[in-house]
């Protein structure tokens, strides 16, 4: 029933062509073990915003004798150690999911730091220096997690449904920022004394543990043990998520393709090493296509302001005229659960039937439209100046417009982004390409949570030129995407070589090395004869 009901929903070529037995419940099992990576992400993004807000958090830190913008510019240090531990965790996170696996990686790099981190924020107990450990802690561990969990679901999933199993990852992070917003208020509501902020603190903890228990039932990613010769093993382990015998005929031609792909990379490429992986990404001209293209969708998934609102949401709807902090904090909860459903419903009905590139480029022009609406509402109506008034009509409208923006971004570069840099690149460069696209998105997630609270202090009242400067990107993202983002729904892994060229650039590289060869030949056989004809020595 599940299967037949996933062939109506889904649309494309490879799910007509692949036979039904692959889409059993293991590999959806799997895919949501290896996600609590993503929420994770999720409830640390969630839970520092209300935190902030909060009486007591505020006395404990000292946070309410200082003016707007030194509070502004500390909350923005507080919440940016976390992305800059994600920064480097991602960077380093290539390196070890290539050399120990990407199982391992997930469950002592992902979980195991993540848990140490939040048990030194939960302890910091009014120590700014101790709360700045154990966030960029927190984020290293986080790091690892977002570099090797989409990777790991895309090299696992069968291509008809890829799209939607890997975008799992974005459901989990918008689950745990939606159940950090309702933690949050719950705790504004219930809770007193200083409970009311170590409760969310403390329940960081809970993803990473999920996390390291789940992942201890599941396989290595198959084609990682192809990767590292361990070709039985990755027979089997393919044979076993495809819920088919070894010798079926789709496991055969699949793993064949996985066998074809990692032979022809290592015929004409050099070695394993970081450099010459460096080399092999930038100087062959159809990796460094895709390379640039996963780091700039990165940038400017970033650029799109969303995470300007999921860590100041209730600073933000205090900007739109919503006043009190449960108030704050109840629309910031709606706005959580805008989002969870928005990409549910495009995870089941869009991501592998709309495809990656209509999204991105239909929900970027609608992106940037939502954030003008909003910036000229705050221009026009100055909804911070009128305290104790009703939100209006147009303040209302200007609401919605934030959760259409939310949306709008869980339809395409939410979710596009993480399947998309996941699936382009080759076996041999896969966790690197994921590891510089995850590393792109934090570091600019980093510059955002720490610029937009003085930006919403600075730029023209209200901040409604922030509203606009992010408005000005979604446009220009919408038509990088128009011109340069090929189509990859339906495709499997392997089939990303010949979409972006690699077989040509295969072609050059064999011509090169056959004619270095005869070079060389001619040369040795000029000696000999040169040899041969000159005089005897005496």
């Amino acid at each position: 029933m599940g299967t037949s009901l996933i062939q109506k929903i889904v649309k494309n070529e490879a799910m007509k062509q692949d036979p039904p037995e692959i889409y059993g419940w293991r590999v959806y099992a799997l895919a949501c073990s290896a996600c609590f990576g993503g929420l994770i992400f999720g409830i640390d993004t969630g839970v520092i915003g209300g935190v902030l807000r909060m009486r007591e958090f505020r006395d404990l830190y000292n946070l309410n004798n200082m003016s707007n913008l030194e509070r502004a510019n500390l909350g923005a240090n507080i919440v940016s150690t976390l992305q800059a531990g994600c920064f480097v965790g991602a960077l380093l996170a290539a390196q070890a999911a290539d050399r120990f696996g990407r199982r391992p990686v997930l469950i002592w790099a992902a979980g195991g730091i993540s848990v140490i981190g939040v048990i030194l924020q939960a302890a910091a107990s009014g120590q700014l220096a101790a709360m700045y450990v154990g966030r960029f802690v927190s984020g290293f561990g986080t790091g690892f997690a977002s570099m090797v969990n989409p990777l790991y679901v895309a090299e696992n999933a069968p291509r008809a449904i890829r799209g939607g199993l890997t975008g799992i990852y974005q459901l989990f992070i918008v689950m745990g920022i939606f159940l950090a917003y309702w933690i949050n208020y719950g705790c504004v509501q219930n809770v007193s004394g200083t409970a009311i902020y170590m409760i969310p603190l403390v329940i960081q903890g809970a993803p990473p543990l999920l996390l390291m228990i789940s992942m201890f039932l599941c396989n290595e990613s198959p084609r990682h043990l192809a990767k590292q010769d361990k070709w039985e093993e990755a027979l089997s382990v393919l044979s076993s998520i495809r819920s088919l015998p070894p010798d079926h005929p789709y496991v055969a031609a699949e793993f064949a393709d996985i066998r074809a792909a990692i032979e022809e990379e290592n015929a004409i490429l050099d070695g394993a090493n970081w450099m010459s992986l460096q080399k092999e990404m930038w100087l062959v001209p159809s990796n460094r296509k895709r390379a640039i293209i996963s780091i700039l969708l990165m940038f400017f998934q970033q650029m799109t302001g969303t995470n300007a609102i999921n860590y100041y949401a209730p600073q933000i709807f205090a900007t739109l005229g919503v006043e009190g902090t449960e108030n704050e904090l109840f629309a910031t909860g709606i706005y959580g659960l805008v989002k969870l459903i928005a990409v549910l419903v495009f995870l089941i009905f869009v991501a592998d039937s709309l495809g990656r590139r209509k999204s991105l480029i239909w929900t970027g022009i609608g992106q940037g439209l939502t954030m003008l609406y909003v910036g000229i509402f705050i221009v026009v109506a100055k909804p911070g100046e009128q305290e104790g008034s009703q939100v209006s009509a147009a303040g209302y409208v200007a609401l919605i417009c934030v959760f259409l923006f939310a949306c709008m971004f869980q339809f395409g570069w939410g979710p596009c982004c993480w399947i998309y840099v996941s699936e382009i690149a080759t076996t041999r460069l896969r966790a690197t390409n994921v590891s510089y696209a995850a590393a792109t998105q934090w570091l600019f997630n980093f510059v955002i949570s720490r610029a937009v609270p003085p930006m919403l202090e600075t730029m023209g009242s209200g901040g409604f030129g922030t509203y606009i400067f992010f408005c000005s990107w979604c446009f220009l993202m919408a038509a990088f995407v128009w011109f340069f983002i090929p189509e990859t729904k339906g495709l499997s892994l392997e089939a990303m070589n010949e979409l972006f060229g690699f077989h040509e650039d295969a072609k050059h590289k064999r011509a090169d090395l056959e004619n270095s060869s005869v070079n060389v030949e001619t040369k040795g056989s000029v000696a000999q004869i040169e040899e041969s004809e000159s005089p005897a020595k005496i």
